[in-house]
């Protein structure tokens, strides 16, 4: 009797995931913008471990935030764009290298604060309320399933 393949792995393709691109009107610390927007939701986002990557030089962390919302069962993170903090590894000898201290996730968006992700998988950033003169719109952004980022996210989660 032959054994029937359910699916073929290699013909599984990874789906892109929508992630919400967050820029702040006026820098704030981490811990004044997420007591803004906690007093303004139902959800209570607290701190959870970094997210870290490892460079040849150094270690990047990215601070990240979540709260899970009990009504749509769902789970936000706010994950920082821009590296908190870094720890050198060993000596840099080369003259021109890519590698700095600091480190963007993003690197073609400097400017974007945080980046939002959700557990579902067409996300829908509106239940989270923020305040107009705290925060632009959020952008959405569609990440394939080829970019670096997606292969964090979806590591960490």
């Amino acid at each position: 009797m032959e054994i029937q393949k359910l699916y073929d792995l290699d013909e599984i393709e990874a789906e892109d995931i929508t992630i919400g691109l967050v820029r702040l009107v006026k820098h704030i610390p981490d811990h004044e913008f997420f007591y803004k927007i906690n007093r303004a939701n139902d959800l209570i986002f607290s701190r959870i471990a970094d997210l870290i990557l490892h460079g040849v030089y150094y270690d990047y962390h990215f601070p990240r935030f979540q709260a899970f919302d009990k009504f749509t069962q769902t789970c936000f993170t706010f994950i920082s764009n821009k590296s908190s903090e870094s720890f050198q590894k060993k000596q840099q000898m080369e003259l021109f290298s890519e590698e700095e201290d600091i480190k963007f996730l993003l690197i073609n968006q400097p400017d974007v604060e945080y980046i939002l992700h959700s557990s579902e998988q067409f996300p829908d950033f509106s239940v989270i309320l923020l305040h107009e003169n705290l925060v632009f719109p959020i952008q959405d952004y569609i990440l394939s399933s080829e970019e670096e980022l997606y292969q964090i996210i979806q590591y960490y989660e």
